[in-house]
């Protein structure tokens, strides 16, 4: 008797592991966002995704309104156009913008959506129009390199000037 109980117990343990080994794989492939609740399908055209990917969110005022459905590159206007599916429940105006923001400093990037004014809302298959491209780190410190070498240069430049 204090043996099978004991195999209980362990058995117990286990099932319990391999739930959160489940959890975290799940929770690791953003795959824990899966919902059925009806959506609809808008589109956005971008200069520079940077790092998303498909099932990254779409939030609104912090909130998850929806996800990426779709990234695919545009061969005439050499854009990427993002395929969103938002649900039913969140309606956006037409006027409304679209960034790609990050999730702290390294974090995840995800599309935040922003309100615009017009009466008319988006309906399946609209393309949102006002559109801001990630914002990729190793382009900022290129250019905050770059001016300081120039800034240097220019002082030197004041330099020899002033002592002649």
């Amino acid at each position: 008797m204090r043996k099978s109980a004991i195999d209980i117990w362990v058995g117990v343990f286990v099932a319990i592991g391999l739930l959160a080994a489940l959890f975290l794989a799940l929770k690791v492939g953003n795959m824990n966002a899966v919902s059925f609740t009806p959506t609809y399908k808008i589109s956005a055209r971008f200069d520079n995704i940077g790092g998303l990917k498909p099932r990254a969110p779409v939030k609104s005022a912090g909130v998850v309104v929806g996800r990426i459905a779709n990234i695919s590159f545009d061969d005439k206007t050499y854009q990427a156009t993002v395929v969103m599916t938002i649900e039913e429940g969140y309606q956006f105006p037409k006027d409304s913008a679209a960034k790609i923001l990050t999730s702290g400093l390294l974090g995840e990037q995800y599309i935040g959506l922003e309100a615009g004014g017009s009466d008319a809302m988006l309906v399946a298959g609209d393309r949102i129009t006002q559109t801001q491209s990630a914002v990729v780190l190793e382009n900022l410190i290129s250019q905050f390199l770059y001016n300081k070498a120039a800034d240097s240069g220019q002082d030197k430049g004041q330099d020899k000037g002033a002592s002649k």
